[in-house]
């Protein structure tokens, strides 16, 4: 696995211990899924900067956690010729991480961890739009968790 990460954000120290074990939780992401040799592009933004691409590519004007950007899924794969899949983008803003670890009582590491894997699933297809299938990604979400030791 290749993650690219770019910081547009400041981060705590404690956010950038959590940042060196997110690319293990996306190696057990990847296990989980069967795929090997792919790439991913993690982007720590503002509330302000993910505003604007929630409403640029989803029409709403408002701040949320994490945006998926999928350049391929597990079944349509997008292979560069050294036979890496590129998986897409995952924008994540940190203001949020913050605030929804202190208001569920998560640890930073798990926040990151939960809203990463969430949209990892969604990098390769995964959805949620009925229940059956937001049950479904929530129970891969769960062991890929446990499986990098991400505990609530």
């Amino acid at each position: 696995m290749l993650l690219e990460i770019t910081k547009e954000a400041e981060l705590t120290s404690s956010e950038e211990a959590a940042l060196l074990k997110i690319q293990a939780v996306l190696e057990v992401a990847q296990a989980v899924e069967g795929l090997t040799e792919t790439v991913i592009s993690l982007v720590l933004v503002t509330d302000e900067a993910i505003r604007v691409l929630n409403k640029e590519h989803r029409a709403i004007d408002a701040v949320t956690d994490v945006l998926s950007f999928p350049l391929a899924t597990k079944h349509e794969p997008f292979v560069t010729n050294n036979n890496q899949i590129l998986l897409g983008d995952i924008v994540l803003a940190m203001p949020r991480v913050r605030a929804q670890a202190a208001a569920y009582g998560h640890t930073i590491l798990r926040e990151m961890a939960f809203l990463v894997v969430h949209s990892f699933l969604h990098l390769v297809g995964y959805e949620h739009s009925t229940l059956a299938l937001e049950q479904e990604m929530f129970v891969k979400q769960e062991k890929i968790l446990k499986g990098a030791g991400i505990t609530k």
